[in-house]
């Protein structure tokens, strides 16, 4: 059984974070510290296929809330606080309804529990075609990814993901191969019937498309206690965009 790679700050009530699609702990690290200055023990977590944590054929919600389970196991959490962005949140969504008494709250960061259609497959497209073998730098990396996209944010995000596996070769962190043939699991709804009935927020950035007021009565199909608050000016990536704004609003939920 591999576990999840992860980065611990501080101490305090456990309090998990789950990483977007295509990202990995690191994107949480300056918030990261900002709980653990607050009295929280973080756990920054990179989920399989992503980041450090191992590589799979099997990527689905069942199995990413299993590979909690086991990382919580192996660190003796018998309960903690969640916090998941997009995938992530789908992730913790799936945990907290599998494992209730394991949840004392939950944080669900721009998304719903719907299904979502394939939607990545230009940025897939774009990482596919990068010639990591050629490559001498990130700079060099950004302008052949600057091809296919044109926005700089998404490329920066985009970018973490590459490391020097040796001095002049660079890979990518994330299992391209698997998670570009996964695309309907990662976009897939919670099960019918699922629910959690602790206190949870969801929190929407105000310029994202990704959840829309339409959805609450779904939200709180499965999360009876759910609120709902907005980010406005946040689009999906509202942890990176309006850092001080979440940290607030995720701060007096937790606090509370």
């Amino acid at each position: 059984m591999e576990l999840m790679h992860a980065n611990v700050l501080g101490k305090g009530t456990p309090l998990l974070i789950l990483h977007g699609f295509l990202g990995m702990s690191d994107n949480w690290k300056t918030l990261g510290r900002k709980y653990a200055e607050k009295g929280f023990e973080v756990h920054l977590l990179d989920q399989r296929n992503h980041g450090r944590s191992f590589w799979s054929e099997q990527i689905d919600y069942p199995t990413l809330a299993e590979d909690l389970t086991h990382y919580m196991d192996s660190r003796k959490i018998e309960s903690g606080m969640l916090i998941g962005h997009s995938m992530g949140g789908k992730t913790a969504m799936q945990f907290a309804c599998t494992y209730p008494q394991r949840v004392s709250k939950l944080i669900v960061a721009d998304i719903a529990p719907k299904r979502y259609p394939p939607h990545h497959q230009q940025i897939l497209s774009a990482l596919a075609a990068l010639p990591l073998e050629r490559l001498e730098s990130r700079t060099e990396a950004d302008e052949a990814l600057s091809e296919h996209i044109d926005n700089w944010g998404i490329r920066q995000f985009l970018l973490k993901n590459l490391y020097w596996i040796e001095p002049g070769r660079l890979g990518l962190r994330i299992n391209l191969q698997v998670l570009k043939h996964k695309m309907e699991e990662i976009g897939a709804t919670l099960p019918e019937g699922a629910q959690y009935e602790g206190p949870v927020l969801f929190l929407r950035g105000g310029k994202s498309g990704y959840v829309t007021r339409g959805d609450l009565p779904l939200i709180q199909r499965h999360f009876p206690q759910a609120t709902l608050e907005t980010l406005e000016g946040a689009g999906h990536w509202l942890h990176a965009e309006k850092p001080k704004e979440f940290l607030q609003a995720s701060l007096e939920f937790l606090n509370s």
